[in-house]
This record gives C-alpha cells, structure tokens and sequence, in this order.
C-alpha cells in the first residue's frame, strides 16, 4: 500500500488557492469519514512561503508518511484505505485508520514532538465522527516556532523571520533526520 511522492511543481500559489484548497481538503475529509467510517490521519507539511508543492516538502512529507505507516504497524493499526495527494499547494495525505482517535492524536503528537522531522508535519486526527482532535484537548501548548521558542502562530502573524531563515531551518531539519536514518 505504500504511496509516496516525487517530482514537484515547485509552483507559487495564492492566498486564495490555499484557501480553496483548504475547502476541498474538509471536503475530502467528510468523503473519506462517510465512506470508512473510522479514525481519519490528515497530513501535511508546513511549508512557509507561497511555494508549497517542492522537491524539499515532498521529502519531509514522504518520511512523514513512512513515520505513520510504521506507527500503526507497532501499534497495531489497520490502514484501511490511503491516499497521497500531488497537489500545488503542498503535498496532503489521508489514512483511514481502524483505530480509537484519541490513541491517534496521542501518538501523532508524540511523532511531532520526537521525530527530527515532526515539527514540520501537520497530522490533524479526525474521530470517526469528524471531530477534530487538537493539541489542547491534551493539553499541550501551541507549537514552537522553526527559529525560536516562542509560539509558531506569533512569529508567523508578525512575520518574525525571513523565509530564506525558515527555509534554511527546513533543510537543516531534513538533514539532521535524513543522516540519523544512515547512521
């Protein structure tokens, strides 16, 4: 079953593009609840900037993926359908996983907060019942931030650092990860 994604557009994309296509991800997100009918992984990749589909989110994307896959084969999990989406707005992935959600959000919020690389994935847990999990019902603070350890959504709004910074980060954290899996 195993879908990761190559070659990139590497294309700018708008404000309202990603608008859109966040409509058609909760669009896709109900399909997928209605028609499996168990715990949804919707993934990710923050990707800062107006380019969202490169050659550098679809690798942190692809080891993400690789993460969950595993995640669920250690915990036991069914992964009864997935899918991964090439899209100008970043790289999306859906797994419908026979699972109790909130086991779910747990260990995603585990992978985000100990894999090099979990601090540029977005893994949102649906419940069957298309309730989304968030970080709070847990009781966990809001992300850090790429450069610092002030919140990420304080640094982002008042555009704290540059996206050469952000990028350079980005790679940096691919790096890290990409040499500790050689090691």
């Amino acid at each position: 079953m195993p879908l990761y994604l190559t070659s990139a557009t590497r294309a700018v994309v708008t404000v309202p593009e990603i608008i859109a296509s966040r409509d058609a991800r909760q669009t896709r997100q109900q399909s997928w609840l209605e028609r499996h009918g168990v715990t949804l992984v919707s993934f990710t990749v923050v990707a800062p900037g107006p380019v969202k589909d490169s050659e550098l989110t679809r690798r942190i994307f692809n080891h993400g993926l690789r993460e969950l896959r595993h995640l669920a084969e250690l915990s036991g999990w069914e992964i009864k359908k997935q899918t991964c989406l090439p899209l100008a707005t970043g790289p999306e992935g859906l797994l419908a996983i026979d699972a109790p959600a909130m086991s779910v959000k747990l260990a995603t919020i585990g992978l985000e907060k100990t894999h090099p690389l979990g601090r540029l994935w977005d893994l949102d847990v649906l419940t069957a019942h298309g309730q989304i999990l968030s970080r709070r019902d847990f009781d966990q603070p809001p992300r850090d931030c790429l450069i610092c350890q002030r919140a990420a959504s304080l640094c982002a709004r008042e555009q704290t650092h540059s996206l050469s910074e952000l990028h350079a980060r980005m790679e940096a954290l691919l790096d890290a990860a990409e040499n500790a899996a050689h090691a």
